[in-house]
């Protein structure tokens, strides 16, 4: 997913609780899919710099060459300005953009 193009706020902001328990059911089921969504994003977005930073990865010799790399600083400044994982999970949940199922509710309603 592109998350560069969210329309997650970049500042936290209060949410209602009653539109989180009204998605999910239960205000804690959802602020463990809401939790574990961040984790997933987190990880993507992790990943997703790991690999441009690679491009400009060099290893000198010793430790008075290390350089800046002005493309290297603006990556990173980019990413920084980027929404939390937590605040684009929460939009995501929020709108519905979350696929996701409780084993055991499942379980019990097979079983009744």
């Amino acid at each position: 997913m592109d998350y560069k193009k969210t329309n997650a706020p970049t500042s936290t902001q209060t949410r209602d609780l009653n539109a989180l328990y009204d998605e999910g059911g239960n205000i804690y089921e959802s602020v463990v899919v809401i939790a574990k969504r961040a984790n997933q994003i987190s990880m993507e977005l992790k990943e997703e710099l790991k690999s441009k930073l690679q491009e400009f990865a060099t290893y000198p010799d010793n430790q008075e060459e290390v350089s800046e790399n002005r493309e290297q600083i603006e990556i990173s400044r980019f990413y920084e300005k980027l929404p939390k994982p937590t605040l684009i999970a929460t939009q995501e949940f929020l709108e519905d953009k979350i696929y996701f199922r409780n084993p055991l509710k499942e379980k019990s309603k097979s079983k009744a």
